[in-house]
């Protein structure tokens, strides 16, 4: 069971006395829900992390270039096999799969949450209604004040670190899933409808074919911004690449703060540019690809 941390009541202000009466009142009455929300979500970051690092540095950086290969471009192969290997030369290897453990788990989840409620709040109008002034909220609050609450529930660590990350990074997958769903050509629905779909029909073979492209963007946004915010969330003992960053501006460490900047650049490039590829094939077939890489061009 983790630790109650202390409540710190010096907010003089009636919204800051009213969210620290409901964090307090969440602390004594939701203490069991937030052990098993700790179990779950470390098991989760556990299991990300046990899966990443069983292979070598060299044969999980080869996975990525390959993968790199089939979806993007021998370019891009080339420079996330170097990128990777100058992260093990920087010896940031570790920290790394840290912090990639945590961008998965924290995108898992949000994503689990994110397309079902994006698929609900595109056929309810209510549910939209609802949900709208949430999502503007998530997004326009300061990446910082996720943190509080998360340490005040879930004390320190990689648990509310990704609490914290799946608040700041589920609002875009919502909204363009939304969009994606909401833009589907109205003659399509209604070609759908005439030849009998019913609704479940409808939404799996008309409306999320054409959504899907949108849809990616989503999900790529919210990958892109997990990264950011696990980077943030250093500052509460989510460790990986970001707390290297934070020990070098706290040491006044220029080069250990570039190596940590600089590997989350390389994860942040690779991450972007695989998770872009999924919403759409790629333009050239890979065996088209490899033929044009054997004769040089």
């Amino acid at each position: 069971m983790t630790s109650i941390p202390v409540i710190c009541t010096t907010s003089t202000g009636v919204v800051g006395s009213l969210a620290d009466a409901v964090v307090a009142w969440l602390l004594n009455n939701g203490q069991a829900v937030f052990d098993g929300l700790n179990t779950v979500i470390l098991g989760l970051a556990d299991a990300c992390r046990t899966v990443l690092e069983q292979p070598s540095p060299w044969l999980l950086a080869l996975i990525i270039a390959l993968l790199g290969l089939w979806r993007v471009s021998a370019t891009f192969a080339l420079v996330s096999l170097l990128g990777l290997n100058l992260v093990v030369v920087m010896q940031l290897w570790d920290p790394m799969l840290d912090t990639l453990a945590l961008v998965v788990a924290s995108a898992i989840v949000a994503l689990a949450i994110g397309l079902p409620l994006g698929v609900l709040a595109a056929r309810q109008p209510l549910a939209w209604k609802l949900t709208r002034p949430l999502l503007d909220l998530m997004q326009t609050m300061p990446a910082f004040v996720y943190l509080i609450p998360a340490v005040m529930l879930f004390s320190t660590g990689a648990v509310p670190a990704i609490i914290a990350t799946v608040v700041f990074s589920m609002p875009p997958v919502v909204r363009l899933t939304v969009l994606g769903i909401q833009q589907v050509p109205s003659d399509l629905i209604e070609a759908g409808r005439s030849f009998g779909c019913s609704e479940r029909q409808l939404l799996f073979k008309v409306q999320w074919p054409n959504a899907l492209p949108t849809v990616m963007t989503g999900v790529n946004q919210t990958i892109m911004l997990s990264l950011s915010m696990v980077v943030i969330a250093s500052m509460i003992g989510g460790g990986g690449l970001g707390d290297v960053v934070l020990r070098g501006i706290q040491q006044l460490n220029i080069g250990l703060g570039f190596e940590g900047g600089l590997a989350v650049v390389i994860l942040a490039v690779i991450l972007d540019r695989l998770s872009q590829s999924l919403s759409s094939p790629p333009a050239v077939p890979l065996r088209q690809r490899l033929r044009l890489l054997w004769r040089g061009r």
